[in-house]
């Protein structure tokens, strides 16, 4: 049996094994997946097994995975691609017969009503219907996803969105790994769903005043309309069906659904969640 990290040269994915071993399990108990072996080479130097497959072709998951595996599923990148991908993860882990399946969707579930939840809602079904033991983490936001671009915003001295007054209850991607790692290594964690999210929601306003605290800038927040907002994207060379999905999330922030308050992610994670003025911050040393 091993601790399997599927997407394990991703962001999540090698701070997911970067958290298991911090937490005392040995590297040789440990499984990346990975498609690219160059770009798994330092996890193989840490001591992990590899084992090379891709979630586009089928194929070569028929070794990803062995009978008693706790896997962390980490849900594929490409939206618009994600359902065929995820089948054959599934397909692959059941044939397998593995022990826990713990799959990373989004937060709210089947409750999410906006675009980009669409393909976590048909994983959540496949992964129910093919009778594996299963851990829903639904995570929320990654503060990294607003902190990780911050060019363009303190060229502009701007923070645009398309969410009115929404607040978003972000966390950094390492506490989401860290609560990942807690669902892998503990008990009480099977066919289970957790709402992940950070302990303090934000708005856009309370984000661009921390930038100007932090940078000593004047950076505003401009609300726009969701079509003002696609355009923008759009010209900054976003893809056309991205544009519309990002859009679609501002949509949803504005309606609250982005906010959260199980806590849950705190709990696994055994510590607060990091504050987005941290977050801010780190990305500003970069």
């Amino acid at each position: 049996m091993s601790i399997v990290v599927t997407g394990a040269t991703g962001h999540l994915g090698r701070l997911v094994i970067d958290s298991l071993l911090s937490a005392g399990v040995p590297a040789g108990e440990i499984a990346a997946v990975a498609r690219d072996e160059g770009k798994a080479a330092p996890l193989a130097a840490l001591g992990t097994e590899m084992r090379i497959a891709d979630y586009d072709s089928p194929g070569t998951l028929t070794d990803a995975f062995r009978a008693g595996d706790r896997v962390l599923f980490v849900s594929g990148s490409e939206a618009g691609r994600r359902v065929p991908q995820h089948t054959a993860v599934i397909d692959a882990a059941r044939a397998a017969g593995v022990a826990q399946l713990a799959y990373t969707g989004v937060l709210g579930g089947p409750a999410a009503d906006f675009e980009l939840a669409a393909e976590h809602q048909v994983t959540e079904r496949l992964i129910l219907d093919s009778g594996l033991p299963y851990t829903f983490l639904r995570n929320g936001w990654y503060s990294e996803n607003y902190t990780e671009n911050l060019g363009p915003v303190l060229e502009h001295g701007a923070v645009v969105a398309a969410a009115g007054e929404g607040r978003v209850a972000s966390a950094a991607r390492a506490d989401y790994a860290a609560a990942a790692a807690a669902v892998l290594t503990g008990e009480g964690h099977l066919n289970t769903a957790y709402e992940l999210c950070g302990d303090t929601a934000w708005s856009f306003a309370e984000y661009a005043a921390e930038l100007s605290r932090q940078t000593g800038r004047t950076i505003v927040h401009t609300d726009v309309p969701g079509e003002t907002l696609r355009g923008i994207l759009a010209g900054a060379g976003v893809p056309e069906p991205m544009a519309g999905i990002l859009v679609d999330v501002d949509r949803a922030i504005e309606r609250g659904l982005l906010v959260g308050t199980s806590g849950d992610l705190s709990r696994l994670a055994g510590r607060p969640t990091t504050p987005l003025a941290d977050s801010i911050a780190e990305a500003l040393k970069n």
